[in-house]
């Protein structure tokens, strides 16, 4: 297994790991397969997208109508919990198929890392198959 370490410098916010992810790729020599990543954060999730300039925060901003403020009841911080919420519907883990040494991703699609509660160091585990 291999680890991407993102680290975020906001609260909220949407990191492109596309490149980072097919550098490990075209490290490991890997021409075809499928590449698994794995948040393993609960207020951090990954996905893909489009992300032309402001996209990154049209998508924060619908996160945000996605997750209202209710009272939750979490204990250690109620705070939190709309971005625990959040994380499980955006969701911790991916896969991308890999053909030729190259991610398989549409012409506009990159690989994102969605923070939602730092800044923090974040760990993306990478695993091939």
């Amino acid at each position: 297994m291999e680890e991407i370490i993102v680290r975020t410098k906001k609260e909220r916010e949407i990191l492109d790991i596309t490149q980072d992810v097919q550098k490990l790729v075209h490290e490991k020599g890997i021409e075809k397969g499928v590449c698994h990543l794995f948040v393993a954060h609960t207020s951090a999730a990954i996905t893909t997208a489009d992300l032309d300039q402001g996209t990154d925060l049209d998508m924060l901003d619908a996160f945000e109508k996605i997750a209202p403020d209710l009272q939750y009841r979490h204990p250690h911080n109620p705070e939190h919990v709309k971005y625990h919420v959040l994380a499980s519907l955006i969701g911790p883990s991916i896969s991308v198929l890999i053909d030729k040494g190259e991610l398989q991703l549409g012409a506009w699609q990159k690989i994102v890392f969605v923070e939602l509660g730092g800044p923090k160091e974040r760990t993306v585990m990478v695993n091939f198959s």
